[in-house]
């Protein structure tokens, strides 16, 4: 059986890295908090694959240097204050 061959996508070679490495470029949707309908449940705090949401003072607040915009934070959120838009570079 001839078995496809897989290459490595990233090797974390010591701890902490991934502070250093900046993930948010790989976005293309960035999420968008409105901050009027955010009821501060922080179920996208608690959903956060990449822990880049995070609790603000009105509202959850996106940490865009690693957040990668795979929008589970919307898909979670009740109260519907998170939106996916168009990332512009």
């Amino acid at each position: 059986m001839n078995l496809p061959k897989i290459t490595l996508g990233l090797v974390a070679t010591e701890p902490g890295s991934s502070r250093r490495n900046k993930t948010g470029s790989w976005r293309t949707l960035r999420p968008v908090v409105d901050e009027k309908k955010c009821k501060r449940c922080w179920l996208c705090v608690i959903y956060c694959p990449d822990s880049a949401m995070n609790k603000g003072e009105k509202s959850a607040r996106p940490d865009y240097d690693y957040c990668k915009g795979c929008g589970i934070c919307a898909a979670e959120c009740p109260a519907k204050a998170i939106t996916m838009e168009q990332e512009v570079r």
